[in-house]
């Protein structure tokens, strides 16, 4: 048996899958670990924790797969995007890891479009705007505010990378993932050497470019060794996990738009040809499809916005040992709400927001709160804000005449029900689900066959392996409420965003 693995090393933990050339699932693993938060809107993690990780989760899998060393043929990584892994001329960790919803670098994405020449060259060079989550901006920083650390710094990875080299002793990226950089000459596939050079950063930083799908090496000895596998196991480019994720939910073609509800909200498409946002609201990134594109929209805070209601204000609904679900409980609270929570609203800013305001200023809300709501009203009001600010990524992608014809949902908030039929109502468009639930560690396990040659290109892989389940419509009342209330959630931002900066400022 031919056994590919797919890790994904997430924000909140790793998950490695085991699955087989059809497609099937052996098994799965995961292991969770925290960020930390020096500041307000500062978000930090220890590399080691990622691999400490991705090594407990690969022998986890391959133990319960029963699978051979020998079996286990090609290893594909996704990650949580954006992160820079600082490193020295010896490969030692520099400092923690800035993530990808850190929002300290405000000042260095003003400095970077205005070496570029201004916002709409820097798009030009790169397809995107400079974003406080993105890498650029994070090595800027550390030139500014840590300059000892800045004279050590020899390699710049993302989250997969740093996994990629202690797993292959390379120092290499793929597309998808470069994209998110900010460094990356998105139209070109490759590094750009203009942006680098106005600002004065060494291409030496960077590692080697490669298709998600080609090889980047082969396990050494040592990773070999520790993971209980073979040197002949190669591992592959990879993608980033929302590109990951939209291969796992097979897009792969026109038409399809992948939303997954992980700890960010992404709303991604495929496209055929490389079109940029001309005001920068959306992503254009190289899609994890050779010589293909995506457009993606990004929340900074979606279901994560869910996950901390209930670890700061309900915790005590886990009961004595953690062992009771309260997301269950709550989501069947939130059910008997009505739609539209009687009047509340929740704006899911809570670390800042991203698509299309691009706003690090901009802070969570809850507005409208009477003596009528419960906890129920603000559960569903969260899932509703969440999902307001999906569909604002899909309001500019119809404004660009970019088709979207079904919805696939993914990430946890795919799996239930009620907050499928929401995606419905609020989009406005049949919502499908997939046989394939493991989002980015399956797209990169389908990846890692690829590479290895099961399939002869990912497309043909997905179409192989990727199948609907079933789907959800609309309801016309509720959809008909929506469209009347999102306009009125779109005005709450404009109407607050200078208090934002205002709160900001007495908060500094």
């Amino acid at each position: 048996m031919n056994i590919y693995l797919g890790i994904d090393i997430g924000t909140s933990g790793t998950k490695t899958i085991a699955m087989t050339e059809e497609g099937s699932i052996l098994a799965e693993a995961s292991a969770s670990y925290p960020a930390s938060h020096p500041k307000p809107l500062w978000s930090e993690q220890d590399p080691e924790l990622w691999w400490k990780a991705t090594v407990k989760t690969v022998k986890k899998v391959v133990q319960l797969a029963k699978a051979k060393p020998a079996e286990v043929k090609a290893i594909g990584l996704s990650g949580q995007m954006h992160g820079s892994v600082f490193l020295d001329k010896n490969d030692e960790v520099i400092r923690p890891a800035l993530l990808w919803n850190d929002q300290r670098t405000a000042a260095e994405c003003e400095e970077i479009e205005s070496r570029a020449g201004g916002r709409k060259k820097l798009i030009k060079m790169v397809a995107n705007p400079a974003l406080t989550g993105f890498t650029a901006p994070k090595v800027l920083w550390l030139r500014n505010n840590e300059p000892k650390n800045f004279d050590r710094l020899a390699k710049v990875l993302l989250p997969k990378d740093e996994i990629r080299r202690r797993l292959t002793g390379e120092y290499a990226t793929e597309v998808s993932d470069a994209s998110g950089m900010l460094l990356l000459d998105v139209a070109k596939r490759d590094w750009s050497t203009e942006l680098l050079s106005k600002l004065e950063l060494d291409v030496d930083l960077l590692g080697k470019v490669y298709e998600s799908e080609d090889v980047t090496g082969t396990l050494t000895k040592e990773a070999a060794k520790k993971l209980g596998l073979t040197t002949d196991c190669v591992v592959v480019g990879g993608a980033g996990d929302c590109a990951a994720n939209a291969l796992g939910n097979g897009v792969v073609k026109k038409g399809i738009l992948a939303s997954s509800l992980g700890t960010s909200g992404v709303m991604f498409v495929h496209s055929d040809e490389m079109a940029a946002d001309p005001e920068g609201r959306l992503h254009t990134f190289c899609h994890a499809v050779r010589g293909k594109w995506h457009m993606m929209g990004v929340t900074l805070c979606a279901a994560g916005t869910l996950e901390w209601f209930v670890q700061k204000l309900c915790a005590e609904m886990r009961g004595p040992r953690g062992k009771s679900d309260p997301y269950s409980t709550l989501m069947k609270e939130a059910e008997a709400v009505p739609v539209g929570s009687e009047g509340l609203m929740v704006l899911p800013y809570l670390a800042g927001e991203r698509t299309p305001h691009a706003d690090p200023d901009a802070r969570g809300c809850f507005v409208g709160i009477t003596l009528k709501h419960e906890r129920a009203h603000l559960t569903r009001a969260i899932m509703e804000g969440v999902t307001y600010s999906l569909r604002e990524s899909l309001e500019v992608l119809n404004e660009m005449n970019i088709p979207v014809r079904q919805v696939r949902a993914g990430g946890g908030g795919a799996k239930s029900a009620f907050w499928r039929q929401m995606q419905a109502d609020v989009f406005g468009k049949k919502v499908v689900r997939l046989n394939a639930e493991q989002g980015p560690a399956y797209g990169v396990a389908l990846l890692a066959a690829t590479g290895a040659g099961a399939y002869k290109n990912i497309q043909e892989a997905c179409a192989a392996t990727i199948s609907e389940v079933s789907e959800t419509k609309p309801d016309r009342s509720a959809k008909k409420y929506y469209d009347q209330a999102f306009p009125v959630y779109q005005d709450l931002y404009q109407s607050l965003k200078e208090d934002f900066k205002k709160l900001g400022r007495l908060g500094s």
